[in-house]
């Protein structure tokens, strides 16, 4: 870990270049900020806002693509705010299905609406992906059912 003060001509802020090692000879992370640096700890801060960044970033990957969110064209505020609010409440509820209280109820959709016979597919840590396209398996299968009715707009 490294951390030093750098300055850049047309930024009147002090910055900070944090370069963090990792773990198995992988290429270092460069890190520059404008939050002041004093100590390791501060520098592991940096760190692992970056890292916490990711794992945003990948929750968005998976918003657009798994939950159909690529390519609306909204272009007000209000607009904007309602669609990441549906998403949100979509994934929430993806998320809360991951609780151990709804672990039964998990496997048999993914047995009936996303079954994977290799051992790699049934252990894969992907499970919000699966338990997406089974639940939309199971809805599209039974489109009469309560639950596809509750969740079908109109």
């Amino acid at each position: 870990m490294l951390a030093l003060a750098v300055t850049h001509p047309e930024h009147a802020r002090p910055l900070w270049l944090v370069v963090a090692r990792m773990k198995g000879g992988r290429e270092p992370w460069y890190l520059l900020t404008s939050d002041i640096v004093r100590n390791a700890d501060e520098a592991w801060d940096v760190v692992l806002a970056y890292a916490r960044r990711w794992q945003i970033e990948q929750t968005w990957r998976y918003s657009k693509s798994e939950l159909g969110f690529e390519s609306p064209r909204v272009w007000t505020w209000e607009r904007r705010e309602k669609l990441l609010l549906m998403q949100t409440l979509v994934y929430a509820f993806l998320l809360s299905l991951l609780r151990e209280t709804f672990d039964l109820f998990r496997e048999a959709c993914l047995r009936w609406g996303c079954h994977r016979t290799g051992k790699r597919s049934r252990e894969v840590a992907a499970p919000l992906y699966r338990l997406r396209a089974a639940l939309s398996r199971l809805l599209g299968a039974y489109p009469g059912s309560p639950a596809a009715s509750a969740l079908t707009p109109g």
